[in-house]
């Protein structure tokens, strides 16, 4: 429904939060622990939850042999049946009129994607950037961040992190930022996350992961490795404008050398 002005007009204080279930996943292009790459077997992971928004990491586009030379982000945007933004960190050429060679980061939705831009994060090494969209919902917007950081140190980091604050203005009541962070989500460097958003594990009052029989390690959050999780590097953070109902840490089934993390979201607040 829309005002006379043709603007659909934002969420009043008595519409009920509108649930969005979200996955970030680093898919370590398609390549699981077999040393395979084997993208149907990832597609079958990721259509298994029924999610709404799906964040990727490493994810190849006519990169090579390690990935058959396809491009994953389309396949999988197909195979699933979702809108598609694309992310490049690396993006170079290639001879003739081949496509070019890309990797980075997608994100797949089946809410509307209104807005999709990239963003280059600082540092050396391996090229990092930030993939933002604002998604549509009934009556407002949800803007989604997705990001991979550094391994190469906790500096790089730090600016990197600087970097994707400041891409969540004042007037993005509803945000989430998710991603592959290579760091745990109290390292100092992430301090300007904490200060405008929340870790979506630590508000989730539902949690669970592969902890398995390591009871000492239940409900830690961890996807990391995949085999022996013990590092819980794959996070989403949430704005003031965004609940969580529950967080968890799916079994990959040999997909990827991560595991994905799920979280359902309650966004409350999307003007």
């Amino acid at each position: 429904m829309t005002g006379d002005d043709g603007v659909r007009p934002a969420p009043g204080p008595d519409q009920p939060p509108i649930p969005v279930r979200l996955v970030t996943f680093n898919t370590h292009h398609g390549v699981g622990g077999d040393a395979r790459h084997d993208l149907p077997r990832l597609a079958k992971v990721l259509a298994s939850v029924e999610a709404d928004v799906i964040c990727l990491q490493e994810v190849d586009r006519h990169f090579g042999d390690r990935s058959e030379d396809v491009d994953q982000a389309l396949l999988l945007s197909r195979a699933l049946d979702m809108q598609l933004a694309w992310g490049p960190a690396i993006d170079e050429p290639r001879p003739g009129d081949q496509p070019r060679r890309q990797y980075g980061n997608a994100l797949l939705s089946r809410l509307p994607i209104l807005v999709s831009d990239v963003h280059p994060l600082p540092g050396g090494g391996e090229p990092r950037i930030a993939l933002r969209t604002m998604l549509e919902l009934d009556g407002g917007t949800l803007w989604v961040t997705a990001t991979h950081l550094t391994t190469r140190s906790p500096q790089e980091r730090a600016e990197q992190v600087a970097a994707l604050a400041g891409l969540h203005t004042e007037d993005m009541a509803a945000g989430v930022l998710v991603g592959d962070f290579n760091t745990r989500p109290d390292a100092p460097e992430l301090a300007p996350l904490r200060e405008r958003f929340t870790d979506a594990w630590e508000l989730a009052a539902d949690r669970d992961d592969q902890a398995g029989w390591r009871f000492w390690q239940r409900d830690e959050g961890h996807t990391h490795p995949a085999h022996a999780p013990h590092r819980r590097i794959d996070q989403a953070w949430v704005s003031p404008g965004v609940a969580v109902a529950s967080a968890q840490v799916l079994d990959a089934a040999g997909a990827s050398d991560h595991l994905p993390l799920m979280v359902d979201l309650r966004v409350t607040s999307g003007v």
